[in-house]
């Protein structure tokens, strides 16, 4: 079922518009060399390889293929020197496609760089990962980057109805429900390979014959009903897909949207979300002390003084995970999201400490007040260390007049607690007590 031409193409209308780069390649004169090289950045399923191969078909260009999991340097250079043959000597432009470009190392990519440079090859590159970590600079300033998207149900759907019908896919043999079409669809989350896969394998369990009698009594082997077309259900489909693909790449993109979402749906305190996208990450078999560790320091980050026992889960959470592992330890995990996600918020102790610092790294401090510092070395009293210090414990109420910060600070304000929670009473006992320390 893979189009022979961009017109077939299902989805990607964003990089197929008339005049685009790609149409304009595969409309080019397919002996001219001087085509852009693309890469093309997109999730699996979202039709990399087909747009390459339909180019090529559309141009007329001699079409070579690599895949960087088996290929190497000297592939990449074999492939070179028959491109610069064919251009020479018959005038012919290559395409080259090359896939999952990411995984190939600096020195392979380097390879490439004298056949996109001089125009031997056009290269187009598929990669799921971003290449702006993955692909060398000289490679990408050489080539155009297009992002594809991942399909939407429409797209899904034409491919589906057309796969069913066609004569290259089911050629009308079975039916599709509209319950089984919609779950295929949904099942495939963009994956145009994965709905054709669970298409196909759906086909395959409806038109497997049926055991026993049929309702009237009859044998079911004899029926005239094996003559019809077999029809696809919701059932068949769920045979067929036990799951729907995630969208997630532990060393990626979605790696790093995901637990972004999980945070700050934590901080928005919106529990159904956070829960969400923590089921997304343990489905998606992400390391659960990743997990664990975020949700620690947004404890600290997010919720503070607010609740500090948010802290505590947060922490029991990640030495239960470490101590029973998984699946189970997506329990706690959940526990603590949930108490995460509903508690009050303040984020007051995160940035006083950060505010302390920018004074810090700008030169805004000095010298330790005399009688804050160490006197129990001999000769520090000589020095004055220590004298004047006046001990909190002997005040009835725990708390002295006293300057604590230096000179050059007196009078710096980090924390400003919140009303949030219990910060809201941790607010007025600070009050009171700046108040005496100030000597009011």
């Amino acid at each position: 079922m893979r189009p022979v031409s961009l017109d077939e193409v299902a989805g990607q209308s964003h990089l197929l518009r008339p005049g685009s780069p790609l149409v304009a390649l595969a409309n080019a004169d397919p002996a001219a060399s001087s085509a852009v090289s693309v890469i093309l950045w997109g999730p699996p399923g979202t039709g990399k390889t087909t747009l390459a191969q339909a180019i090529a078909r559309s141009s007329g260009r001699r079409f070579v293929e690599l895949s960087a999991v088996t290929a190497g340097v000297r592939d990449v250079r074999e492939v070179m020197q028959e491109a610069l043959t064919q251009r020479d000597l018959y005038g012919q432009s290559t395409i080259l496609f090359l896939d999952e470009i990411h995984r190939f190392t600096k020195a392979q990519q380097d390879a490439l760089l004298p056949g996109v440079e001089n125009g031997w090859v056009i290269l187009i590159a598929a990669t799921t990962e971003n290449p702006s970590f993955s692909v060398i600079s000289p490679l990408l300033s050489r080539s155009l980057l297009l992002t594809l998207q991942p399909l939407s149900d429409d797209d899904l759907g034409l491919l589906v109805d057309r796969a069913v019908a066609d004569p290259r896919g089911l050629a009308g043999s079975v039916t599709l429900e509209p319950e089984a079409r919609a779950a295929l669809i949904r099942l495939a989350s963009g994956d145009a390979r994965r709905a054709l896969t669970a298409l196909e394998a759906a086909a395959s369990i409806s038109a497997a014959p049926d055991e026993g009698v049929l309702a009237d009594g009859s044998d079911a082997d004899a029926s005239d009903s094996r003559d019809a077309p077999a029809a696809i259900t919701g059932e068949h489909i769920a045979q067929a897909v036990d799951r729907a693909l995630l969208r997630y790449d532990r060393q990626g993109d979605e790696h790093y949207d995901v637990i972004s979402a999980f945070i700050k749906s934590i901080r928005g305190s919106d529990v159904d979300a956070a829960i969400h996208y923590l089921a997304r990450m343990v489905e998606a078999g992400e390391d659960p002390r990743f997990i664990a560790r975020r949700l620690v320091i947004s404890a600290a980050e997010d919720i503070g003084l607010a609740d500090p026992q948010a802290l505590v889960i947060a922490v029991a959470a990640a030495d239960a995970v470490a101590f029973i592992g998984m699946p189970e330890g997506r329990i706690p995990l959940a526990e603590a999201t949930a108490y995460l996600a509903t508690t009050a918020k303040s984020n007051a102790a995160y940035l006083a400490i950060d505010a302390a610092i920018v004074d810090v790294r700008n030169g805004g401090f000095g010298r330790v007040p005399k009688p804050l510092r160490d006197a129990h070395y001999p000769g520090a009293k000589r020095l004055g260390h220590g004298k004047g210090y006046v001990y909190p414990h002997d005040s009835e109420i725990g708390v002295v007049a006293q300057q604590y910060l230096p000179d050059e600070l007196r009078g710096r304000r980090y924390y400003q607690p919140t009303a949030h929670g219990q910060e809201r009473e941790v607010q007025a006992r600070l009050e009171k007590i700046r108040r005496i320390l100030e000597g009011e």
